[in-house]
């Protein structure tokens, strides 16, 4: 659907934040981001091309500043890939769909059933929630 979309069509379909974030893998300012604390019922779909990417009953609170959920809605919602970027090893989280940056994933949640930590942007999802 959207994976042939060029960059100019990307920004005209996108506001300027939130193509930083999803399509130059910029990053949400921690504690900032609409939503942190949202504790509704429903979907984070991701805000480039709208694919459900995270449901609200894996999310938690892990106190790092972004949205973060311990396991995405399933297998092929996002992929992963390895991050040498800004001089650290990091695993970046992209939509399965449209390939745009969501955030990264750390394997520091061990209170969580999956012991994963989606870390992602507030600016990249877009929340459905549930009636």
């Amino acid at each position: 659907m959207t994976l042939d979309m060029s960059e100019a069509d990307w920004k005209q379909k996108l506001t300027p934040e939130q193509y930083h974030v999803l399509r130059e893998q910029g990053t949400d300012p921690p504690f900032t981001g609409k939503l942190l604390a949202n504790h509704d019922s429903g979907d984070y779909r991701c805000a480039a091309c709208g694919q459900i990417v995270f449901q609200s009953g894996t999310k938690f609170d892990s106190g790092s500043g972004w949205p973060s959920f311990y396991d995405p809605v399933n297998a092929e919602a996002v992929h992963l890939v390895q991050d040498d970027s800004q001089g650290m090893h990091r695993v970046e989280v992209r939509c399965g769909n449209c390939d745009s940056h969501l955030g990264h994933v750390f394997n520091d949640a061990d209170d969580q059933p999956t012991g994963m930590r989606f870390c992602v942007n507030s600016t990249a999802l877009e929340f459905l929630k549930k009636k």
